[in-house]
This record gives structure tokens, sequence and C-alpha cells, in this order.
């Protein structure tokens, strides 16, 4: 395989690698130099993995908080009342056995109080 350089029939192939060779160098310089940007001069646009990170103050990270707190029950509340919402249940939970319900029932109320533990 021949390289383009010894290939000498392709019109304006010198011209093409002199602007590649200048631009590799140009390139070549502007990696070299310091990659970190001077602490007074503007940085620009940066990808947020690239941004210097800011502290938040006490006040605001307590107001985030609180939202997302707020936003958390409001969602509990939706979901509860998405599940107590009257849609038509299927036959089989409605013709279940109520004897087993019941006892379903007494068994969770003791798990969740203390009583077993005496």
């Amino acid at each position: 395989m021949t390289t383009p350089e010894e290939n000498p029939e392709i019109p304006g192939l010198e011209d093409a690698l002199a602007r590649a060779r200048a631009a590799h160098k140009k390139m070549a310089a502007a990696l070299d130099e310091d990659q970190e940007p001077e602490l007074d001069e503007a940085l620009g646009w940066q990808p947020v993995w690239k941004r210097p990170r800011k502290h938040k103050s006490k006040a605001a990270e307590k107001l985030e908080l609180r939202k997302q707190r707020r936003r958390l029950q409001d969602a509990g509340k939706r979901r509860l009342a998405a599940g107590q919402s009257r849609r038509p249940r299927s036959r089989q939970s409605r013709i279940g056995n109520a004897a087993a319900r019941r006892d379903a029932r007494a068994l969770s109320r003791v798990r969740h109080s203390t009583a077993w533990l005496w």
C-alpha cells in the first residue's frame, strides 16, 4: 500500500498536507497548554460535572428538604387515595372467604402491636 505522499497524481495534495500539519501543530499546542483555567478568568459554559461545586447555605438546604418531604407526603396521600378508590374489584376478591379475611386482619393487628412481647 502506498502513502499519499508517494502518490503524486492527487491534485492539491501538497496544499492539503501542509494545512493538516499546521492544524496538527495548533491542536497539539492547545492540548499541551495548562488545562486548568485561572481563578479570576471567566469560565463560560461548562458541563455539570466540570463546574466548581457551590455549597448551599443551611437555609437553602433545609428549604429543599422541606420541599422534597412535602412532595413525598403528597405522593403517599395520592397512593393511599388510589388504593381506597372505589374501582371495581375482581370477582375472586369479592367472593373470598370472609372468615379468612377476619383472621388475617386479627393476626395483622397482633403483629403490629407489642402484645406478643409479654
